[in-house]
């Protein structure tokens, strides 16, 4: 069978090769899946680069947290699933449910954990949930990182979303486009940002009708409060410190900014104005399986369909990477096997 591997020591693109191994057999506890579709996401940019938590990989490691695929096969003990089975892989491995915990790991797709660029892949039972019956499994493998990032910021915090609150998101990358669709089918009016008039039309097609280009109105922030009647329920932070400041402007009385942000690294992170509002920020960083079998039970019951930008083939794997650091990227960057 064929991977893709991030070389030992990895800081470019250049160190992403496509390699020929040996089929892996699932061993007890394991589930062998063929992986049929994989996505994107910012996280998938810094780890071949050397820039990801404890900077350059210290092994071969095949990349990407997100793929989605069949069953084929299962080792002794193995009672949750068959071969026939649509899932996907879980982002950590060992969260089944509950709040965050230290114990969460491994996230797959970066030491020590395999990743799900590859036609084959072995996980344990407990890693890997079914995925929605009504997503292609290109749709499902846009889910794993983003759209659990997306649903804990919004459903698992200690109040979430509900008909008539209001909704932040940043930008039109492939968490803030999942948290728009959630929140929209949630009943919330949502409010989106933007440096581009055509992607504002964009998340306008989706259902967004509150649209602010960042760029022409540089306190965004205030301006976002303001379209809320006073402030905004819940932020989806994804900026970090370049934006967290705007955000807290943003944020209304007992609101909340679900704080996934590693976008922009310098800037005012202070968060002394959250006091005047008795506001709240709640650290996100993707969810456990429990979050993902939620998610999927409500895409399935809102007929959500996550946004694919473009699809490139496996073999084109580098291609994609390019083409996710563009300008011109809309939510999910998917590759098909």
């Amino acid at each position: 069978m064929q991977q893709w591997l991030v070389r030992k020591g990895a800081t470019s693109l250049d160190d992403l090769h496509l390699v020929e191994v040996a089929q892996p057999v699932p061993g007890p506890g394991e589930v062998l899946v063929r992986v049929r579709a994989c996505s994107l996401n910012f996280r998938d940019q810094l780890i071949p680069l050397g820039r990801y938590m404890g900077g350059t990989v210290d092994r071969d490691t095949v990349p990407l947290s997100d793929g989605a695929g069949e069953v084929v096969a299962v080792g002794a003990g193995v009672a949750g699933f068959a071969p026939g089975d649509r899932v996907a892989g879980a982002f950590f491995q060992n969260w089944s449910d509950g709040p965050a915990n230290p114990s969460a790991g491994p996230a797959l797709g970066a030491p020590p954990a395999t990743g799900m660029l590859q036609e084959f892949v072995v996980l344990p039972e407990t890693g890997l949930v079914r995925v929605a019956q009504s997503l292609s499994y290109e749709e499902a493998a846009c889910l794993p990182c983003a759209g659990v990032t997306a649903w804990n910021a919004l459903m698992e915090g200690p109040r979430p979303v509900r008909a008539g609150d209001s909704v932040l998101v940043l930008g039109t990358g492939g968490v803030s486009v999942l948290a728009a669709q959630i929140a929209l089918a949630a009943g919330a009016r949502v409010i989106a940002t933007s440096s581009s008039d055509d992607k504002l039309e964009r998340m306008r097609a989706l259902g967004v009708t509150d649209l602010i280009n960042y760029r022409s109105v540089p306190d965004w922030g205030s301006a976002a409060a303001q379209l809320a009647g006073g402030g905004i329920d819940h932020v989806v932070e994804v900026g970090g410190a370049g934006t967290l400041g705007q955000s807290i402007a943003a944020v209304g009385f007992a609101g909340e900014i679900a704080l996934i942000g590693v976008l922009t690294r310098e800037g005012d992170t202070s968060p002394h104005g959250l006091m005047f509002k008795g506001a709240s920020i709640r650290g996100i960083f993707v969810g456990s399986v429990g979050m993902a079998n939620r998610l999927n039970a409500f895409i399935d019951t809102h007929a959500i369909r996550p946004v694919i930008d473009r699809t490139f083939a496996f073999a084109d794997a580098l291609e994609a990477w390019r083409y996710q650091a563009s300008a011109g990227m809309f939510g999910k960057v998917v590759m098909a096997l």
